[in-house]
């Protein structure tokens, strides 16, 4: 991983256009060929980014570009759409690589697990016609719990917590952001799933159009059995 805190201005240009003015921020460019970039600010979610399969060029500035203070300039280039996002440099105050490793991945607890399989297990908990494509579903910045598709074949992805607050809506979000790039899978429907989801969060995620749904751990194990029981 090559981490450059540099001061820069960022255009994308594509499906979608965003400019990002002068300013000092962190600039992320995996090994994956993905770049992110960060403000001082904002939690984990990048100001803008690549997902792979791309490619970075590194070009010198021309004249006039070296006259407004440009020093260099990096194009990266998608494989699959050609949107490009170039970081016009000014300033680098910092430059330096690290080797990772292979990361063994998020584990998640046993209840949360559990839960997953048996949301999977009974995909129709998500509403009549709802069908599994898959758990884990890997994206550039980590894996959707699970990917499913609706009764009209649309996509829609499922973040689920033991416990739902607002940072698991802000987890959501950020995957519901990069995969409606995707165009095999835009438009993606947000599901947040959750043993209990706190007011808040509810309250945020219906306000980014995303649908709450509160699991009942006992009866997805088939121990309480509400078709047979009086009260």
């Amino acid at each position: 991983m090559r981490l450059v805190i540099a001061k820069c201005s960022v255009d994308y240009a594509g499906r979608l256009n965003a400019h990002l003015p002068l300013a000092t921020r962190l600039l992320m460019l995996k090994s994956d060929g993905s770049i992110l970039i960060h403000s001082d600010g904002g939690s984990y979610k990048p100001l803008n980014w690549m997902s792979p399969p791309c490619s970075l060029v590194e070009e010198k500035p021309d004249a006039d570009q070296t006259d407004a203070g440009i020093t260099a300039i990096w194009t990266v280039t998608h494989h699959k759409t050609a949107d490009q996002l170039v970081v016009s440099l000014y300033d680098v105050q910092h430059d330096s690589a690290h080797e990772l490793g292979i990361d063994p991945g998020l584990i998640k607890d046993g209840v949360e697990a559990h839960l997953q399989k048996l949301l999977a297990d009974n995909i129709d908990l998500l509403g009549d016609g709802h069908t599994l494509v898959r758990r884990e579903y890997m994206t550039a910045i980590g894996p959707v719990d699970i990917l499913a598709r609706d009764a009209s074949g649309g996509a829609v992805a499922v973040e689920l917590k033991r416990r739902g607050d607002i940072d698991g809506v802000e987890q959501l979000t950020r995957y519901l952001e990069l995969m409606n790039r995707d165009p095999h899978l835009a438009p993606v429907q947000g599901v947040f799933a959750a043993q209990e989801i706190k007011p808040q969060a509810r309250t945020l995620a219906e306000d980014r159009g995303i649908r709450c749904l509160v699991l009942d751990y006992d009866a997805m194990r088939g121990l309480d059995d509400t078709h047979s029981r009086l009260f």
